[in-house]
């Protein structure tokens, strides 16, 4: 029952090139950092990622389309980064943009064993019909395109069928966690965190604080341990690392105009 591991190198131990990686945070609010820097530090390469968004330029995820690790994204945003932009429109990168919601439903439904649902989000638009570029060849045409969907109708709307979306491996950080991997986030690091490590087979969880089984309230645990096959504690310098994604200050007070 113990999960913990001591490394960041043992933690991603099996995830090999070409492995499907469900990556929890948001923007770079809750993101496995230090797992991610892991698998940089590897050089895995061919990876396809599942995740709200892909970090931002040198920021996490964004570490590895730098290093040109990542061959398609699944994501829902990617407003936030550069190069993300750079390497999908000339070819280089393959992206399946799809609505927020349903990002997080299609990998919440991988992890309690339904293959598909149907949803209303997207019809009538080319996330039914398909043609969304996927992937751009050199000279800017469409090189792949998005498929159509099936759609269905109940009690007189139609909805379009959307299917699981299952990760080999998922990567999540939490506030706190136990040795048996029952996980508590704080307040908005939550986001995709639980339904990433839900999508992934292997689900590998870097915790901010490590506290021993026992000592987590049960109505507080956020994400229930059998979802999660290994823990890594992290130390005070990697839970103080964190960065900020847009800087917005204002001036002091006694510096507004007038005063």
């Amino acid at each position: 029952m113990d999960k913990v591991v001591s490394t960041a190198t043992q933690a991603v131990v099996g995830i090999g090139n070409g492995a499907t990686i469900a990556s929890g945070g948001f923007g770079i609010c809750g993101i496995p950092a230090v797992l991610i820097d892991a698998i940089a530090d590897a050089g895995i390469t061919g990876l396809e990622i599942y995740s709200n968004n892909c970090g931002t330029d040198g920021i996490g995820l964004g570490k590895l389309l730098e290093r040109k690790q990542i061959r398609r994204v699944v994501a829902s945003y990617v407003g936030e980064n550069k190069e993300f932009a750079r390497q999908y429109l000339s070819g280089e990168l393959e992206v399946e943009l799809t609505p927020q919601g349903t990002l997080a439903e299609r990998l919440r439904a991988a992890g309690v064993g339904i293959p598909a649902f149907y949803t209303r989000t997207g019809t009538g638009t080319q996330v039914a019909t398909g043609g969304l570029p996927w992937r751009y060849a050199q000279d800017g045409s469409v090189a792949v395109a998005s498929p159509p969907k099936p759609v269905s109708e109940f009690e007189g709307r139609s909805f379009l069928l959307e299917r699981a979306l299952a990760a080999d491996f998922a990567l999540v950080r939490a506030w706190k966690g136990d040795r048996h991997g029952n996980l508590v986030f704080r307040m908005a690091a939550r986001n995709f965190n639980p339904v990433c490590a839900m999508a992934g087979r292997i689900a590998v969880a870097e915790v901010e604080h490590l506290v021993e089984p026992g000592d987590l309230d049960p109505d507080s645990i956020h994400l229930p341990g059998v979802y999660i096959d290994r823990v890594l504690p992290l130390t005070a310098a990697q839970v103080a690392d964190k960065g900020i994604e847009r800087l917005t200050t204002r001036p002091r007070p006694s510096e507004l105009p007038g005063e």
